[in-house]
């Protein structure tokens, strides 16, 4: 059984202060026992070391929500996988949708950051998903094959056991609609049978896929429930403690079952 896998996108949110509080009340009200289903949370750059000093051994992991490919250098603004790594991230998101059409990075520009990041022995969640226009025009199946071909080329197999894919539609995201749990389970079902077809059943079987947009405490059972739904990556709920934390209750009750 795969495990669950519950990551909060914290984006451009949170002052020190108000992040502190959050990760406190995740660390008090999150089991430090469950091993049931990994918790993560992804705050920005700024406050990363604070965060991560809260949730210490909690089980909480910490990651960032983007990185360099190149290593440490004239890299202005920047921030380097090692870096990431020397202050306790386990982590890293990439591909996000929002870095995607907003700050226009493309496949090639994800994919070497995936290379680096698996290189400096950080966890991926690489971020695939469809425009609201793409899917009314049934191009869901073409995108996801597009960004996953691109994210992930040269990603040799054994680099498996460091990647999650997220699925998010873009249509999705803080725009308060949520793909139907049917909707959900067939992209779902389409990565996982891309990754048989690329890979093998055995790395299609055993990576996680997460569902990101728009995931609140009243959605999460259902769509945690679904058979090739493997957790959530949040993103306005995980900056409510009352919010996040009964989605990581769902996946915890849904893991016992």
């Amino acid at each position: 059984m795969r495990r669950f896998l519950v990551a909060g996108n914290w984006k451009m949110n949170t002052t020190r202060e108000s992040g502190s509080q959050l990760a406190q009340a995740l660390v008090k009200e999150v089991p430090t026992e469950n091993q049931a289903v990994e918790v993560l949370v992804c705050p920005p750059f700024p406050y990363l070391t604070t965060i991560g000093e809260i949730v210490g051994a909690s089980g909480i992991g910490v990651g960032a929500q983007n990185c360099y490919h190149e290593k440490p250098g004239a890299f202005t603004g920047e921030t380097a996988t090692e870096m990431l790594s020397d202050i306790g991230c386990r982590s890293v998101l990439l591909g996000h949708s929002e870095r995607r059409h907003i700050l226009k990075e493309t496949d090639v520009d994800i994919n070497l950051k995936v290379k680096k990041a698996l290189a400096d022995g950080l966890q991926v969640v690489l971020c695939v998903g469809e425009l609201q226009s793409e899917r009314e025009s049934e191009q869901t199946e073409t995108v996801l094959n597009t960004q996953m071909t691109g994210g992930l080329d040269g990603i040799d197999a054994s680099a498996f056991d460091q990647i999650v894919i997220a699925y998010e539609p873009v249509w999705a995201i803080g725009t308060g609609l949520t793909a139907s749990p049917d909707q959900a389970e067939s992209a779902h079902q389409y990565l996982r049978n891309w990754l048989k077809d690329h890979y093998s059943s055995e790395i299609a079987d055993a990576t996680r896929i997460l569902y990101g947009g728009s995931v609140k405490p009243d959605n999460a059972r259902e769509l945690l429930s679904q058979e090739n739904v493997d957790g959530a990556l949040v993103g306005g709920a995980s900056l409510k403690p009352e919010q996040f934390i009964p989605i990581i209750q769902a996946a915890i009750e849904l893991s016992a079952n």
